[in-house]
């Protein structure tokens, strides 16, 4: 299954080049992750538990940062086995450039599935390859934006940073 998307943040490329390579954000990103430890020289492993049509199950894997282009370019990689479920790997290669907002971060997502994942069908896994990938870019994007609080919401007098921007900016 193939995926190729877009989406703008409004953060400078520089926070969302180091968001992107910090494992505590991904592991926030990765949706149904448990555990993310290691480093991006090292690789990661990660234990992540999805449910995928009829079929739950718990992968454990690994988690690569490759291809490396500082501030510009990296390749997002990942595969894990989930027991009788069967295995899951993929991949995103992903490009980021600046915009008169903030920056663009551009995907290619590559995925695969095996075992008895693969016997649920190519909509069910592409449908749930394309809904994975969307929130995991999603949930970076949020961490990333400014978020308003109630008072500032009918105001609209200020926002404060999101969460990624809290990590960094202490």
């Amino acid at each position: 299954m193939k995926l190729a998307d877009q989406i703008e943040i409004a953060a400078d490329r520089q926070v969302v080049w180091n968001a992107i390579l910090d494992a505590e954000v991904l592991k926030a990103c990765i949706p149904g992750c448990e555990e993310l430890t290691g480093s991006v020289e090292d690789g990661f492993e990660a234990v992540v538990v999805q449910k995928v049509g009829p079929v739950k199950a718990k992968f454990k894997g690994d988690v690569e940062i490759s291809d490396i282009v500082k501030g510009e370019s990296l390749k997002l990689s990942g595969s894990g086995k989930g027991g009788p479920a069967g295995f899951a790997s993929g991949s995103a290669d992903v490009r980021l450039s600046d915009t008169d907002t903030g920056t663009l971060l551009e995907y290619d997502v590559d995925a695969k599935v095996g075992g008895k994942l693969a016997q649920l069908g190519s909509r069910i896994i592409d449908g749930f390859a394309k809904k994975l990938a969307g929130q995991f870019f999603e949930r970076f994007q949020e961490g990333l934006e400014p978020e308003m609080d109630e008072t500032e919401a009918t105001e609209e007098t200020e926002t404060k940073k999101g969460w990624i921007k809290r990590v960094f900016s202490t």
